[in-house]
C-alpha cells in the first residue's frame, strides 16, 4: 500500500460504514457463535469507523492485520477513554497507575476479569483484546479494562395466528420463532434486551433484571415473571461480543440464555414497554433476514437451531 492510499483509508472506511444497513449486514456474515474464537473470528463492528459518540476515528485495520500475531509496524491507534467514565463508581481507574493494580485473568475482588476465551495477554500493563486490533487504545465508553461482562436473555415464543395455532413458514414448513427485541437508544439498532453484570452478581439475577427493566412494565405479574425465569433458561453462548464500543484494551463478553414460553401463556402474553435504555420494544419474527446489534443475530441463530425453528 502506498503512503497516498494509506492516507485515504480512513476516509474510505467512513464512507463504507456510513450507511447503517450496510454496517449491520456486514455483521451478519455467516458465522456461528461457536466460532467466535481468537485466531479464527475477525471482528467487524469495532474496526474502521468513528468511535460512537466521539470525534475519534479508529486507525485503519485490514482483515489481514486483525490478529496480534500478524506484524503491523505502522499500527499507531489513538488512545481514547470517554470523559464521562472518570470518577464513576462502576468504572476502573485510569491505567497506567502506581496505585491501581488489577488482577488480570482472575476474579479481582468482586470484579470478574476472566475471559471466556482463556488468558488474554498483558502488554505494557494493559490487557489486549483477545480477538485482535480494533484501531483504538484505551477504554472508549466501557467501564472496565479487559472483559466487560454482560448477560443477554433471549426470550422467545412461537408465532401464532388469530386462532392461537402456531404459524409455520410456507417454504421450510418449520415453525416461526419470535423473540423480544429492544431498539437501542445509542445506535438505534435492534438487540437482545441485556445489560452489564454488576460486581459479585449472579448472571441469573442480571438476566431477569435487564429483561424486566428494558422490556416490561408490570405490577401484578411480578410473581409470574419470577417463576418464568426461575424455571431456568438454556445457555446458547458465552464469549466475545462484536460490539462497536470495543477497543484494544477493553471489550464486551456475554452469557446468553434462551428462555422459551412454549405455549405463550406466560411472558408471551405480557405487554411490552420499552425501558429507559431502549427506544422501542417488540416481538420480532426470527429468520435469516434478522438484523441486530453486534453479533446478536448469530447468537439468536443458535436458539433457532436448538428449537428446530424456521431460519
Amino acid at each position: 500500500m502506498t503512503s497516498f492510499e494509506f492516507a485515504l483509508l480512513p476516509l474510505l472506511c467512513l464512507l463504507t460504514f456510513a450507511d447503517t444497513d450496510h454496517l449491520v449486514t456486514s455483521a451478519s456474515t455467516p458465522m456461528m457463535a461457536s466460532l467466535v474464537k481468537p485466531g479464527i473470528f475477525r471482528h467487524l463492528m469495532c474496526r474502521n469507523n468513528m468511535y460512537p459518540r466521539s470525534g475519534v476515528l479508529r486507525f485503519p485495520v485490514s482483515d489481514e492485520h486483525v490478529f496480534w500475531t500478524e506484524p503491523y509496524p505502522d499500527y499507531c491507534p489513538p488512545d481514547y477513554t470517554a470523559p464521562h467514565i472518570g470518577g464513576q463508581v462502576w468504572a476502573d481507574l485510569p491505567l497506567p497507575s502506581d496505585t491501581f493494580r488489577p488482577q488480570w485473568n482472575q476474579l479481582d475482588g468482586q470484579v470478574n476479569r476472566e475471559s471466556f476465551h482463556g488468558n488474554y495477554e498483558i502488554k505494557n500493563g494493559m490487557p489486549l483484546n483477545p480477538i485482535g486490533r480494533t484501531g483504538l487504545m484505551g477504554r472508549g465508553s466501557l467501564g472496565r479494562w479487559g472483559p466487560n461482562h454482560a448477560a443477554d436473555p433471549i426470550v422467545t415464543r412461537w408465532k401464532r395466528d388469530e386462532k392461537g395455532a402456531i404459524v409455520a413458514n410456507f417454504t421450510t414448513s418449520k415453525n416461526i420463532l419470535q423473540m423480544v427485541a429492544i431498539q437501542r437508544s445509542d445506535n438505534k439498532l435492534w438487540a437482545i434486551p441485556g445489560g452489564m453484570v454488576d460486581p459479585g452478581e449472579n448472571v441469573s439475577v442480571t438476566l431477569k433484571r435487564e429483561f424486566t427493566e428494558e422490556a416490561l412494565n408490570f405490577t401484578d405479574k411480578a410473581n409470574m415473571v419470577d417463576q418464568f425465569f426461575r424455571e431456568g433458561g438454556v445457555q446458547v453462548y458465552s464469549g466475545y461480543v462484536d460490539d462497536f464500543r470495543n477497543t484494544d484494551n477493553a471489550w464486551m463478553e456475554t452469557t446468553a440464555l434462551n428462555f422459551h414460553d412454549e405455549d405463550g401463556s406466560q411472558v408471551g402474553q405480557l405487554e411490552l414497554v420499552a425501558g429507559d435504555d431502549a427506544t422501542n420494544v417488540r416481538w420480532t419474527d426470527v429468520d435469516s433476514n434478522l438484523k441486530l446489534h453486534a453479533n446478536h443475530a448469530d447468537i439468536v441463530r443458535e436458539v433457532v437451531i436448538r428449537r428446530n425453528a424456521h431460519w
